[in-house]
């Protein structure tokens, strides 16, 4: 199947969410463009390829140099077409894009180099097999408003390195960002046939998943992961899905409230909550939940929101109408069913158009869709437990498998525990940073998605595999060739005898008997 197309000729604007201002006006890439642009991208893969993986490093040196130099710049463009405050931008989307950039250097030439397969098998040892990584091709990158440098800069990053040609459909809510990555990655030496961005809307996706490309990686909703999906089956396409979480928070007894607190805040709130990592829901210990729940308030509370330019803000605004709109229906729902607002639970219309008040939420129970929708909002919805049990079944009692975090004083108990959550990545006395670290694979399991991004793992999906096998006797015929009969039925029998019977007699006969197969000549 494929993915239905809009009407082409449209057009959309980037708008600033703290303000509604429009930063920019575009026209939505039609289907043909896109196709073009994918054909564009083949012939320019060929040779990106063949400069050698030093070369694509040395220009990867240099991206993250004018990064570097930029980086107030990308920070407050991302800012203002995001809504997230500048310091976010800097840490959440400029330093992992360095630090992804600084991976990459480091370990592209490890990685894309030959591997050396050992053969067991002694019949096969004869020969010598290697191991080769080759770029996939073209590679597809469908990804989100939340994240728009960091998220497409990590994964452009690992496939050009690899001597891939990538064409990047941003979010229509985030164009400008990406294009300023284009422009930084071409400024370093990246072709611009290599690297292209389309802008447009859901059709415009489409059109993407259409087409000839070799891969593909979205990053986005279940629904549309869906869509996507079943497109890609129908013609084979390698897929990479990161399609969100619901991501669990367990606050173990004996922990630091203190911490885990400051902890569940800024997990929940940060990026106005509207990260797939974030916080989502928050299961703590029957003996901390009333102190838990008022450190909560009391620090939510202090929180400065207002729109990211401003140095003081702490919490932004919504990327849209839409997002507040499914919040409220989430908190109005909690609300229906028993829950408590402890603080917020509102919008902030004098603030902006799409604020709200970061919300604590106690009272919460599993069948509320605050606690079994994703949410994308300033809201912690936080629930007692009373023992480790319970809080693994409810941590795990989600279609989601994303992330987890685990909060307690004792190292050891808190593993264990992570051990047994259902998800990708589980951290212990911290949330979210895990997507900082560039060496940590980032994905998830159940309706989380499939596939990996960053690390090594992350590189290993912008490669095929391919075994190269070299024979170092070429001229002597192969024992397993035409020339059966009984006699070579029974030296077989010997040779397997020989590799795996029990018991050195039995081995050394077995090694008698086929002799004569290692020995004899074939008859054809």
């Amino acid at each position: 199947m494929s993915i239905d197309l809009q009407i082409a000729g449209r057009q959309f604007a980037s708008v600033n969410p703290a303000t509604g201002g429009t930063l920019g006006e575009f026209e939505c890439a039609t289907e043909p463009e896109v196709h073009e642009a994918v054909a564009r991208a083949r012939e320019a893969q060929s040779f990106w390829n063949d400069i050698g993986v030093r070369n694509r490093t040395a220009i990867l040196r240099k991206f993250q140099r004018d990064l570097h130099q930029k980086k107030s710049e990308i920070a407050e463009l991302i800012t203002q077409e995001s809504g997230k405050p500048c310091v976010e931008a800097l840490l959440t989307e400029v330093l992992v894009a360095l630090d992804a950039a600084r991976f990459c250097i480091e370990n592209a030439f490890c990685f894309l180099r030959d591997e050396q397969v050992p053969h067991g098998n002694v019949a096969m040892k004869t020969k010598a097999g290697r191991i080769l990584r080759e770029p996939c091709g073209v590679i597809g990158i469908i990804s989100p408003w939340n994240y728009p440098f960091s998220i497409p800069a990590t994964e452009s990053l690992a496939a050009l390195v690899t001597g891939n040609a990538v064409v990047l459909k941003p979010s229509e809510l985030t164009p400008m960002v990406a294009l300023a990555l284009a422009s930084l990655l071409h400024k370093a030496g990246v072709p611009e046939a290599a690297f292209q961005v389309v802008v447009g809307d859901g059709s415009t996706g489409a059109a993407l998943v259409n087409s000839a490309i070799d891969k593909l990686v979205f990053t986005g909703s279940v629904p549309t992961g869906k869509i996507i999906a079943q497109a890609a089956a129908a013609r084979l396409l390698p897929v990479v899905l990161e399609l969100g979480g619901k991501d669990p928070m367990l606050v173990l007894s004996g922990a630091n409230v203190d911490v885990a607190s400051s902890g569940g805040v800024w997990g929940a709130f940060v990026n106005a909550g509207q990260a797939c990592l974030s916080v989502e829901r928050c299961y703590v210990h029957r003996s901390l939940y009333q102190a838990f729940l008022e450190a909560c308030v009391a620090k939510t509370e202090r929180l400065r929101v207002g729109n990211g330019m401003d140095s003081e803000t702490e919490v932004g605004p919504l990327i849209r109408e839409r997002q507040l709109r499914n919040l409220e229906l989430q908190v109005e729902d909690a609300l229906s069913r028993g829950a408590r607002v402890l603080t917020g639970g509102h919008r902030l219309p004098q603030r902006g158009p799409n604020f709200y008040a970061p919300t604590i939420l106690a009272d919460v129970t599993p069948e509320m869709l605050i606690m079994r929708q994703e949410t994308f909002g300033p809201v912690l919805p936080v629930m007692p437990f009373d023992s480790e049990d319970e809080a693994i079944q409810l941590a795990n009692d989600s279609e989601y498998g994303l992330a987890a975090s685990v909060w307690t004083r004792d190292r050891a108990r808190g593993e264990a525990v992570a051990r047994r959550i259902q998800a990708g990545t589980v951290m212990i006395n911290d949330a979210v940073s895990c997507f900082g670290i560039s060496e940590a694979p980032h994905g998830g399991f159940k309706a989380s998605g499939q596939g990996r991004t960053h690390g090594r793992y992350g590189l290993d999906e912008m490669v095929r595999i391919k075994y190269l096998d070299s024979d170092r006797l070429p001229g002597r015929k192969k024992v397993w060739w035409y020339g059966y009969g009984e006699t070579f039925a029974k030296q077989m029998e010997g040779f397997l005898d020989l590799q795996f019977a029990t018991g050195l007699r039995r081995r050394l006969m077995g090694g008698l008997r086929s002799a004569g197969a290692l020995m004899g000549k074939r008859k054809i």
